[in-house]
């Protein structure tokens, strides 16, 4: 069986399945065995792992992911890979499963269970632009025991997870993504390595989880909720778009009084704020 890692062997699968690009599911398959070394290498993935892999597409990452892990388990929502993946690319494998459902569906807490004995689980994926920041707020809020995420995304959304306060690509992802775990670009990747070619460039990021948050908060779902008002409108000032966020039911006047009491001056934007303040906002409100 040939390794995937190339253009023209890609390509002698596709035909053979008579398979056709979905556009509706972004697919771009990575055609660069270099780069497929590189990211198995920084997730790390040894042969004590159990490892999840998202959007496998037509298996070409998750050969290597097989090679190194214990045990590999691959959600792809298309069903029209799921014969290239069993009866093809993985069939040599025996410490794989496949899932035929879309992650968002999926009991991932039920997965590490059952694979893994409820320890963390390494999590590595190629994953398409539109879905990326569902994804991951999905795999950070439902707890899920995490070791670490690696994915290839968009290199606009990379920037993002790793931007600081008072930057343009600061925002509600950042912030998650700082409370939860420790963001790592590794790599940038050219449009030119994947099939068909993306129109923008990718990059491997790794977000290592901590062991315990960063920091502490009473109400980790209201601090949530209170970081996407702050962002959803990111020109007004944090008082009015918590005052006018939906659901919320917080008062001018409390926030001024938070702010006040933080030190900081009530134009001040969300964007501004850096997690300890937005914990120290919700704790000031939640009392």
């Amino acid at each position: 069986m040939a390794t995937l890692g190339s253009p023209t062997n890609t390509i002698a699968i596709l035909q053979k399945y008579h398979f056709y690009l979905q556009k509706k599911y972004g697919q771009n398959f990575l055609i660069d065995a270099n780069i497929l070394e590189k990211i198995v290498d920084a997730a790390g993935v040894n042969a004590d792992d159990c490892v999840l892999e998202i959007g496998p597409g037509i298996g070409t990452m998750t050969q290597y992911l097989c090679e190194r892990a214990r045990e590999v388990v691959a959600v792809e929502i298309d069903q029209k890979l799921i014969p290239i993946l069993e009866q093809e690319t993985l069939a040599p494998y025996h410490n794989i499963t496949i899932i035929n459902e879309d992650i968002l569906k999926v009991d991932i807490n039920a997965i590490v269970q059952e694979k893994n004995n409820n320890k963390p689980i390494k999590i590595v994926a190629n994953l398409p632009y539109y879905i990326t920041t569902p994804i991951i707020m999905t795999l950070f809020e439902s707890h899920v025991p995490l070791d670490s995420i690696t994915i290839m995304v968009q290199k606009e959304v990379a920037e993002r997870m790793q931007a600081g306060p008072g930057t343009k690509d600061y925002g509600a992802l950042s912030l998650a993504v700082c409370y939860y775990a420790k963001p790592e670009i590794i790599m940038t990747v050219p449009a030119g390595c994947f099939m068909p070619r993306p129109n923008v460039d990718s990059a491997v990021i790794k977000l290592t989880s901590y062991n315990k948050p960063q920091i502490t908060v009473s109400n980790e779902k209201l601090m949530f909720d209170i970081i996407h008002a702050s962002f959803n409108q990111r020109r007004k000032t944090l008082v009015n778009g918590l005052r006018n966020a939906a659901g919320l039911n917080i008062t001018r006047e409390s926030v001024l009084a938070a702010l006040k009491e933080m030190g900081l001056p009530p134009t001040i934007r969300g964007e501004a704020l850096t997690l300890e303040q937005f914990a120290t906002l919700t704790q000031l409100l939640y009392s």
